[in-house]
């Protein structure tokens, strides 16, 4: 069964993504699930840091694909589930008032990366795969979701990872700015990371936080419009074809319709 687990160690939760057989791939209701907890999460003045981590080995496999053509299926369907679960999620986990940090194992790709992303701190094994190949299933990483990953890695790693959907190894990642470290005994560093925050003072923190978020964030808004144009891409035939390829595991031909 698929959830989002807490676990409570004095002022440091860890928070794990688990959907056995599936690399941790996020369903409709873990979307829900992990927004209400970082909400919740960001009320407990007692806590001074959050882990995100994945179970068995595997941070997140993105979202679950096979679900999308009940959950996700054509334009209105799709902006909904984008804009008020998917983003929902990440701006909770962004907004945290505590410091957030991503222990990553095994597969971090699309909204796994996108989890990621709106941590503060990542730290992955050697072994872990990073990238969002949204472009073999025919649509566009949805506003929302870019702006995470484009605030962290800017614009020219920001294209290269959507136009080649290509997966790339740890290594590759901390060069690209994905990561802060890459340690053998992920859990470990994670915890110690977590541990040396804890003992910080936790207003100067989450103060940072804001400073940090405030300093940085675009100051105009896309227009609804806009928004529309970016999820055009879920109407098209090509999105359809990709998602059937997905679901038979076969090679998509894409026709550009």
């Amino acid at each position: 069964m698929s959830q989002i687990r807490l676990e409570t160690d004095g002022a440091i939760t860890t928070v794990t993504l688990s959907n056995p057989g599936k690399l941790n791939a996020l369903d409709l209701g873990m979307w829900n699930a992990l927004a209400d907890v970082f909400t919740r999460l960001s009320q407990d003045g007692d806590l001074r840091c959050v882990i995100v981590r994945g179970d068995q080995g595997n941070f997140a496999a993105g979202a679950d694909i096979e679900e999308f053509p009940q959950v996700r299926d054509g334009l209105e369907q799709g902006m909904h589930y984008h804009r008020a679960i998917v983003a929902r999620a990440l701006d909770a986990i962004a907004a945290c008032i505590h410091p957030t940090v991503a222990a990553i194992e095994g597969v971090c790709v699309g909204g796994g990366l996108e989890i990621a992303c709106a941590c503060d701190l990542r730290i992955a094994s050697p072994s872990s795969r990073f990238g969002i190949p949204a472009n073999r299933l025919g649509f566009a990483l949805a506003p929302d979701e870019l702006r995470h990953l484009l605030q962290l890695v800017g614009k020219a790693v920001a294209l290269e990872i959507l136009l080649e959907g290509r997966v790339f190894p740890a290594d590759e990642a901390r060069e690209k700015g994905l990561l802060h470290r890459v340690a053998d005994d992920v859990q470990q560093e994670a915890w110690k990371t977590a541990q040396r925050i804890a003992e910080g003072a936790p207003l100067a923190a989450r103060e940072n936080k804001k400073l940090v978020r405030r300093l940085t964030s675009q100051t105009a808004g896309l227009s609804e419009q806009e928004y529309a144009e970016s999820f055009a891409c879920l109407a098209s035939q090509d999105y359809r074809e990709g998602v059937q390829a997905f679901l038979h595991k076969t090679k998509p031909k894409f026709s550009g319709k």
